[in-house]
């Protein structure tokens, strides 16, 4: 193939990535050019799209940036290795610039809150085959509206009284919706249920629940888990309801003393919003803060946010039983300090406070700092096991990770090439 074999003008190609990726890479190039029935010079975009499994303004515009704006509707085998040096490999500031530059489906050089919709809209088509875009569906026009609620948009359009989301404005977005940063740094991976920002843990409410009484939705666990590892990212057990078991401390703790891995509490107050924290460590009586990094709180409605340990201090966990010191709050919290958490139920769940928090960078969850409990529920996180040999695969070649369609390399005798 004469564009892999002459040397390249472009100098970001040589320093892309490695001589056994270059090889890989460069069968996979064959085997969709010959799919794209273009005499092995480029991938169409329909091949690419289908490939990839990108859909809507979306793909388009991934095509586009791949390969190089020049609107001819073809990507060679040069654009392909730039693109995922670039994309996947590059500097932390070429890869947020590639993927903000992705946020812009309408290709005016503004990234505007619909073009931010269009994007999400598709994110969530492609996470939970959801037709978002269909009338009547109000539901899921929510789901996006609490994810665009948490993004700000700063820049100065010209001539213009809206504004844009400029760079700054799309990082900082992203830490407070990792699953998204996730899904849209991962498009040049073909899609399978391993494909970072599109697992979804599994729910497991357990027999007789009405599943419409339940606080996490599908779409809150996916935003959740964006903070986890891909191990906690499979069963998540109910373990308390306060709808089914009553507004009872004592018994949420006899409902989780049995869970020895992490759980994710979620509240609904009496104003409608929910929120909560994941809990790393297991629920202990304690006289002071304990647990580790992992922990962190959230927001699901009106607004979806994660805020991850700052590293200003260790208080991430409450759990106080039967004190009688005014010092050490009987309850559950995390963050902050003793009557000043980041978030706190006292033992009487029937109150509670949030406030501006430095252990998680948070601001007040509610939208009062006072904590009326309507609902409050516990999932108990059900760690996999490490599958060592899907990790091998995932460690292997291009071919192994994409799982590319072996019968086709045949066809074109390439099969055996990189191996």
């Amino acid at each position: 193939m004469g564009n892999s074999q002459s040397p390249p003008a472009d100098p970001r190609f040589a320093s892309a990535t490695s001589q056994k990726e270059l090889n890989d890479l460069e069968i996979l190039f064959k085997s969709l050019a010959v799919q794209s029935q273009s005499n092995g010079q480029y991938i169409s975009p329909s091949v690419f799209k289908a490939y990839f499994g990108l859909k809507g303004p979306l793909g388009q515009r991934l095509f586009e940036l791949i390969s190089q704006l020049r609107k001819n509707d073809k990507v060679t085998f040069q654009d392909l290795v730039i693109a995922k040096g670039t994309y996947e490999k590059g500097t932390r500031d070429e890869i947020e610039e590639f993927i903000y530059q992705l946020l812009d489906v309408t290709s005016d050089g503004i990234v505007s809150r619909s073009d931010v919709e269009s994007v999400l809209i598709t994110v969530l088509e492609d996470v939970f085959s959801l037709k978002l875009s269909e009338p009547g569906s109000s539901p899921h026009k929510e789901i996006v509206e609490i994810f665009l609620n948490a993004a700000t948009f700063s820049k100065h359009i010209e001539g213009s009284v809206e504004r844009s989301m400029s760079e700054g404005d799309f990082q900082s977005w992203s830490i407070l919706l990792p699953s998204l940063r996730k899904h849209l740094g991962s498009l040049l991976i073909p899609p399978e249920p391993g494909r970072p920002g599109s697992q979804v843990p599994r729910l497991l409410p357990g027999e007789n629940i009405d599943p419409s009484m339940l606080l996490l939705s599908k779409e809150y666990a996916w935003h959740i888990g964006g903070a986890l590892s891909h191990q906690e990212l499979e069963d998540w057990k109910l373990l308390y309801h306060s709808s089914f078991h009553g507004l009872s401390f004592n018994t949420f703790l006899g409902n989780i003393s049995n869970n020895e891995g992490p759980t994710v509490l979620v509240i609904k107050d009496t104003a409608g919003d929910v929120y909560g924290g994941y809990a790393s460590q297991p629920w202990e009586r304690r006289s002071n803060f304990y647990g580790d990094m992992k922990s962190f709180l959230f927001q699901l409605h009106p607004k979806a946010s994660i805020f991850r340990p700052t590293g200003a201090n260790n208080n991430l966990q409450w759990c106080a039983v039967n004190f009688t010191s005014e010092d050490i709050p009987n309850g559950i919290g995390f963050g902050g300090r003793a009557n000043h958490f980041g978030l706190f139920i006292s033992a009487s769940f029937d109150q509670g406070h949030t406030f501006p928090c430095t252990t998680f960078g948070s601001p007040c969850l509610s939208g009062t700092n006072r904590v009326c409990p309507e609902v409050i529920e516990c999932w108990g996180v059900v760690p996999k096991v490490s599958d060592q040999g899907r990790n091998d695969a995932v460690k292997g070649t291009v071919l192994e990770r994409f799982k590319e369609d072996r019968q086709m390399l045949n066809m074109v005798g390439l099969a055996n090439s990189s191996e």
